[in-house]
């Protein structure tokens, strides 16, 4: 069965629709509109990385186009106005830009995008050359993960680690990502340490915890004939 996805190079898309940092304001307006894209890297060189345009960028030209900012505004929107008057791409990019490693957690890019307010996040190597862009919806395909899958992983690394002894006796049991653990267990210490670890598996939207601790008699819900 295909392996969990854990790290950025799982889900990254790697062809990316770049531009270089002298390009012309028209030209990546162009291309934006050709390729659907909301942003793109601004790469240097052979391909490093060195900041990111938007369409928000490009908007501020049009915001200031016949308006006589305040001192006040002036002060404040000072990078705005600058960009107003902007023509390449060096001058209109945000910069540095907002990068991720290959090799980082998924955990990590959900947590800077949401931090930091971004849709996407170019992916680079240790010298910040361009690899590929992951985006929000990247990290979602996750959650694409069929139920059989996550099904088995939880047997093979959070039944099998935590109840060695009682495989046959803890059922898995996944519906749309909601992972349901049954049966009867020595320890019961031992269902938080299982939610949590079921919880880590890629793709789980729920744990729905249904063990027990002590004796039952066979042919009860929690340990069936």
């Amino acid at each position: 069965m295909p392996e969990t996805p854990h790290i950025v190079s799982d889900v990254m898309t790697q062809t990316v629709v770049a531009i270089g940092r002298d390009a012309p304001f028209k030209e990546i307006v162009r291309t934006m509109a050709q390729w659907q894209v909301s942003a793109m890297p601004v790469l240097e060189g052979e391909g490093r990385v060195v900041g990111v345009v938007s369409e928000a960028d490009l908007l501020a030209k049009e915001e200031f186009r016949d308006s006589d900012p305040s001192l006040l505004e002036d002060r404040r929107r000072l990078s705005d106005i600058a960009k107003a008057g902007a023509v390449t791409a060096g001058d209109l990019m945000t910069a540095p830009a907002l990068t991720i490693h290959s090799d980082a957690p998924l955990a990590q890019a959900a947590r800077i995008m949401a931090v930091r307010h971004v849709k996407r996040l170019p992916v680079v190597d240790e010298l910040g050359m361009l690899q590929g862009i992951v985006s929000r919806a990247d990290l979602l395909k996750v959650f694409l993960r069929p139920d059989e899958d996550i099904e088995e992983e939880v047997r093979r690394t959070v039944v099998s680690l935590l109840f060695p002894a009682l495989t046959h006796a803890v059922h898995v049991q996944v519906h749309e990502g909601v992972v349901t653990l049954r049966g009867n267990i020595h320890d019961t210490s031992l269902i938080s340490v299982a939610v949590r670890l079921v919880r880590a598996v890629e793709g789980v939207v729920d744990v729905e915890p249904r063990l027990t601790g002590g004796s039952t008699r066979p042919g009860t819900p929690e340990h069936p004939a």
